[in-house]
C-alpha cells in the first residue's frame, strides 16, 4: 500500500462506496439513515459505524475466505466483547510495520521487551498479534514477551544497559503493569544510563488498579524509569491501524488512518481540523486498512485536535465502557 497523504481522501471515498455496497451491516445502517452513498462527496459527510456494532454483529465486507484470527477485546464482567475478524494478515502486518517504521525507525534497529500480562493471558489479542510480528521483525534474541517473569526482563534490560550494541530499546507495557513495576521498590537506577530507551504505554488498568489521569501516570513512570517522557500507542480491537504519541498525549495517526471529530450532541455532525481546530468532540476514525470490515468507526473516545493538522489528543471516554479504545484507559 504505497498510499500518499494526497491520495487519502479519494481512496477513502472509494472504500466508502465499496463498503456501503458489500458490507451488509453497514449497508443496512446507511439505509436506516436514508443515506445514498453516491451523494457523499466529502469525508465529513460519511456516517461512521458505532463501534458497539462489533459486539453484536459480524462486521464483514464482501465474502473473504476464513479469517486468520478473530481478535477479541478483553471486555469486562457482564459486558460482551468486541470481535474483529482478520482476513488479510499480510496487509495488517505491513500496515502496522510501516506505521511504526515511519514513526520510530526500522524495527530491526530495536530490542522490544513487551510487558503485557493481561493480554498474554488471552490468545486473540490484536495487540499481542501485532507485538509478536514486531518482535519477529527485530531479529533479536533479547526481544520477547513477559507475563510474570519480570526478573528475567530486568536482567535483559541490565544487560542492554551494560552492553549497548547500537540498537534502540523499547519497553512497551500495559499501564497497570508499568505502574506496578515502577512502584515495586525495584532499583531501576541502571536505566539512567540507557539514553536509547523508549518507554511506551499501551494503556489499560483492566480493573487491576484505580483509574488515574494520564498526567499522573506519566509523572510516576518518567520519575521511576528515568526517561524524559512516556510514549503511547493509540489502537483498538476494531482497528488495524495505529497512532503514536511521543509524549504529552499528542498522537500522530499512521499513514492509513485519519481522525475526525463529531459533535458530542449530534453524532452525525462531523468536523475536521480545518473546520474547527479547538472544539472537543467524539473521535471518529477512518482506517483504510479495515478493508474487509468497516473503515469508518465511531469510537467512544473524546478528543480534540492538536495544533498540527492530523494530530489529536484523547481527552477521555463518553462512558467507562470496555472498549480497548485509545489504549489509554488511564483517562
Amino acid at each position: 500500500m504505497l498510499l500518499q497523504p494526497a491520495d487519502f481522501e479519494s481512496l477513502a471515498l472509494k472504500i466508502f462506496i465499496y463498503q456501503a455496497q458489500y458490507n451488509a451491516v453497514y449497508k443496512e445502517y446507511l439505509a436506516h439513515l436514508n443515506i445514498k452513498p453516491e451523494n457523499i462527496s466529502e469525508l465529513t459527510e460519511i456516517p461512521f459505524l458505532p463501534i458497539q456494532f462489533f459486539k453484536n454483529h459480524q462486521i464483514r465486507t464482501g465474502q473473504p475466505s476464513d479469517p486468520t484470527v478473530i481478535f477479541q477485546s478483553s471486555g469486562t464482567t457482564g459486558q460482551s466483547a468486541s470481535r474483529h475478524a482478520l482476513y488479510d494478515a499480510p496487509l495488517y502486518e505491513m500496515v502496522a510495520s510501516r506505521i511504526f517504521n515511519e514513526k520510530y525507525g526500522d524495527l530491526k534497529s530495536f530490542h522490544i521487551l513487551a510487558l503485557l500480562p493481561s493480554y498474554l493471558e488471552r490468545n486473540n489479542s490484536s495487540l499481542v498479534y501485532m507485538m509478536q510480528h514486531f518482535i519477529d521483525q527485530t531479529d533479536s534474541n533479547l526481544s520477547g514477551f513477559y507475563l510474570h517473569n519480570i526478573d528475567e526482563m530486568l536482567e535483559r534490560l541490565k544487560h542492554l544497559s551494560e552492553n549497548p550494541d547500537g540498537k534502540n530499546v523499547l519497553l512497551l507495557g500495559v499501564t497497570f503493569a508499568l505502574l506496578d513495576l515502577a512502584e515495586s521498590g525495584t532499583d531501576l537506577s541502571f536505566l539512567k544510563n540507557m539514553s536509547n530507551l523508549t518507554v511506551m504505554d499501551t494503556g489499560g488498568m483492566k480493573g487491576r488498579r484505580q483509574e488515574l489521569l494520564r498526567e499522573e501516570v506519566h509523572d510516576i513512570l518518567t520519575k521511576n524509569f528515568f526517561v524524559p517522557r512516556i510514549h503511547s500507542e493509540y489502537g483498538m480491537t476494531e482497528l488495524l491501524s495505529q497512532g503514536y504519541s511521543y509524549g504529552s498525549g499528542l498522537f500522530e495517526p499512521g499513514f492509513s488512518m485519519r481522525v475526525l471529530l463529531r459533535d458530542v450532541n449530534d453524532p452525525f455532525s462531523t468536523f475536521d481540523h480545518n473546520i474547527n481546530a479547538t472544539k472537543t468532540g467524539g473521535i471518529n476514525v477512518i482506517d483504510l486498512a479495515n478493508l474487509d470490515s468497516c473503515s469508518f468507526i465511531e469510537t467512544q473516545d473524546l478528543g480534540r485536535f492538536g495544533e498540527a493538522s492530523g494530530t489529536f489528543y484523547v481527552m477521555g471516554r463518553f462512558d467507562n465502557s470496555d472498549i480497548r479504545g485509545c489504549n489509554l484507559m488511564v483517562l
